[in-house]
């Protein structure tokens, strides 16, 4: 039943080896030991049309194609994930946790491969609409250490943007400065978060972001 309240959209951005899945359940689940009706998902993915698409741009590696045939797929995602998961929480007031969204297409496939982000800015306006972050907690650190921590997880974890030798360190590299970037250009939504502490120390800044209220 819809509360007539809208929720909370809070996103969790970053490079590779950031920590981004593991901070998101830490956060969701700390939301909801306060109290809070909570909404964890993801990107790509998130509904099971989300996680089939999720499969094909995970599984990409070593072939050659375009980068806007990467966003058009992650967009094609996130229209569904929004449609499906997304609006319907907020509508009943529940704080949506999402590891990934659209920023990181912009991050990637803009910033990190060179497709046009005015192009990719227009797809986004037609996946989301008016469904945007309240706030976005960017977890920094140098892409070096990002990776390294990645290729040392578990295989089962290592996406081609990791592998694929396509996508080497200057590509990561260009990935955190558009990061970087977009949090400069748009301070009432980001903040940025020094991610190579402690996963604990970490948990524990992101929620003190977070209860901090709205930015």
């Amino acid at each position: 039943m819809a509360t007539g309240v809208r929720g909370r959209f809070l996103t969790l951005e970053g490079p590779d080896g950031s920590g981004k899945s593991t901070q998101a359940a830490r956060l969701a689940g700390s939301l909801r030991s306060a109290g809070h009706a909570v909404c964890l998902t993801r990107e790509p993915g998130g509904t099971a049309v989300g996680e089939r698409i999720r499969g094909v741009l995970l599984g990409l590696s070593g072939e050659q194609h375009a980068p806007l045939t990467d966003a058009f797929l992650f967009n094609a995602s996130r229209i569904q994930h929004v449609a499906e998961v997304i609006r319907p929480a907020l509508e009943r007031g529940e704080v949506v946790v999402c590891d990934r969204f659209a920023d990181s297409t912009l991050a990637y496939q803009g910033y990190g491969s060179g497709a046009g982000l005015a192009t990719l800015r227009g797809l986004e306006q037609a996946a989301i609409g008016a469904v945007r972050p309240d706030l976005t907690i960017l977890l920094d650190l140098p892409v070096e250490v990002g990776l390294a921590r990645r290729l040392r997880g578990p295989a089962g974890e290592v996406s081609r943007f990791e592998a694929d030798p396509t996508f080497d360190v200057a590509f990561h590299a260009r990935v955190r400065a558009g990061y970087l970037e977009m949090a400069r250009g748009e301070p009432a939504r980001w903040r940025v978060v020094d991610a190579t502490v402690s996963e604990d120390d970490l948990a524990a800044r992101i929620l003190c972001v977070v209860m901090e209220g709205p930015p």
